[in-house]
């Protein structure tokens, strides 16, 4: 975890990670508030975050494996402005055979409204061909699923 005077504060229980940011005067656009791009960013940033405490980022290159964003949805609830505290959530929701889906809850911090929900479909593929591959067990078994019932709310 990282200094409370650094922007940025990263937590992991129960298979939920938490990425704390703070929001910079560069992530709002022209209509006065937080551009979409910065939320898959943030999303982006929260999922390495949690792959690298679970140590599944190592586990990968180990095997020789390499994660790709198949797809992503996201839902946008209320904007974010600069200046504010923001919270991503996120976790793995299953895990099959060649692909993880990774769900996110974005929230501000002092009210805990949820600002955006998304998910994202990542594959397993070979780093050397980029061509799907199974999950080998060293990196599945380091996975922790959150079961729907306990996801965050």
């Amino acid at each position: 975890m990282v200094g409370e005077s650094d922007p940025v504060r990263r937590e992991c229980t129960v298979g939920i990670y938490r990425h704390d940011l703070v929001v910079a005067p560069q992530a709002i656009d022209g209509n006065g508030h937080v551009n979409n791009v910065e939320y898959l960013r943030w999303m982006q940033d929260a999922a390495l975050g949690h792959s690298d405490r679970l140590g599944l980022t190592a586990a990968t290159l180990v095997a020789g494996g390499r994660w790709v964003i198949r797809s992503h949805r996201i839902e946008y609830l209320r904007p974010a402005y600069a200046g504010e505290q923001v919270s991503v959530l996120t976790w793995i929701s299953s895990v099959r055979r060649v692909q993880s889906l990774r769900k996110y809850r974005i929230i501000r911090s002092v009210s805990q409204a949820v600002l955006a929900e998304a998910e994202t479909d990542w594959i397993f593929t070979d780093a050397q061909t980029g061509r799907l591959r199974s999950i080998p067990e060293a990196v599945s078994s380091l996975f922790e699923p959150v079961p729907q019932g306990e996801e965050p709310k």
